[in-house]
């Protein structure tokens, strides 16, 4: 599907307002509509119907979008014991499945989108915001998108039973080509040069920063420490590696949780 990829920012910028106006207004609405939104608006720039629909079977996650009743009250916020006890997953036991999951390692962005039909472009979504990219590019395989995607949609679903307003997380790290390691190197000697980001399969999503959901007609959203936010994702992401979806580990240092599909 050969769409340009700004008309990937204008559907996702209408797709966020829809979604969040639609769940406040009509929280009935089926789980199935929205899966069927994302996926619209998160195909790749360059892939063909049938990896599309490989996509969508790839998830293996029931979607919850639970909202709170009337009368309700809102779920508590246990967050995790231990964050280093919680995510664990080394690197090696990341590259391992890496191996196992990804591709071959690309050697730039133009090898990387000449791959329609191993990797997924996943700039733009209306579950997570990628940010700006200085040492990776934003594909992935189909198999880590839909788990990227999936944490995104259960992050949403954990707010809105806990009566805390909406907002997408942060992506920084996604696929790094070889061109992307040798740069790396040359300002970072401890950087490894066999990095579970080059075969598609491992991303990065930060702790310490989210993204609030506005609406564009109504008041500014309530302000939300990124520490409450924090707690909620921990909960997610333990549920996710609980169901053997991903590998995960608590990065102090970088202040992400480091992940790779499985």
């Amino acid at each position: 599907m050969n769409i340009i990829k700004h008309r990937y920012l204008e559907g996702f910028g209408v797709t966020i307002i829809v979604l969040a106006l639609v769940r406040c207004a009509f929280p009935g609405v089926s789980a199935s509509h929205y899966a069927e939104t994302a996926q619209a608006i998160e195909a790749p720039q360059a892939i063909e119907e049938n990896a599309v629909e490989e996509l969508a079977d790839a998830s293996t996650a029931e979607s919850s979008c639970r909202f709170l009743q009337e009368g309700e009250r809102p779920h508590r916020i246990f967050s995790v014991p231990s964050y280093k006890e919680a995510f664990p997953d080394t690197n090696a036991l990341q590259l391992s499945a890496a191996q196992r999951w990804g591709v071959s390692p690309v050697a730039d962005r133009q090898d990387a989108e000449a791959r329609k039909r191993e990797l997924v472009y996943i700039g733009y979504n209306p579950y997570y915001h990628v940010d700006k990219l200085h040492a990776s590019i934003p594909y992935l395989v189909p198999r880590a998108a839909v788990l990227l995607q999936d944490i995104g949609q259960a992050f949403f679903d954990s707010l809105q039973v806990k009566g805390i307003p909406l907002h997408r997380l942060i992506v920084t790290s996604v696929l790094r080509s070889q061109e992307d390691v040798k740069r790396l190197r040359n300002y970072n000697k401890n950087a490894t040069e066999n990095s579970c980001h080059l075969y598609g399969t491992t991303f990065d999503i930060c702790y310490n920063r989210y993204e609030t959901v506005e609406d564009p007609n109504g008041p500014p959203r309530r302000q939300v420490r990124n520490d409450t936010l924090k707690f909620v994702l921990s909960e997610v992401l333990r549920d996710m590696r609980m169901q053997n979806r991903c590998y995960i580990k608590y990065e102090v240092k970088q202040g992400c949780f480091h992940m790779t599909t499985r």
